[in-house]
């Protein structure tokens, strides 16, 4: 079960990947589609969120950042 650590509300576009930095900051890329590269990353949003270990952190459907436990850990 995922859980919420916080509520951000990022504007997801279509056509981008969203995901959590190494610094803890949301990023954004664009997709490779049909043989074209995809592009450079770039902050969306500066949170220096701290992961933990055992959970794999992501932008969820409403923007913001869960966690759920890694299999495994």
């Amino acid at each position: 079960m995922a859980e919420k650590v916080r509520e951000i509300g990022v504007k997801r576009d279509a056509g981008y990947l969203y995901y959590i930095d190494k610094q803890g900051d949301i990023a954004r890329a664009k997709m490779a589609r049909g043989g074209r590269s995809g592009g450079r990353p770039e902050k969306v949003a500066k949170l220096g969120l701290r992961k933990e270990l055992g959970f794999l952190y992501y932008v969820d459907k409403k923007g913001d950042v869960s966690r759920t436990r890694m299999a495994g850990a």
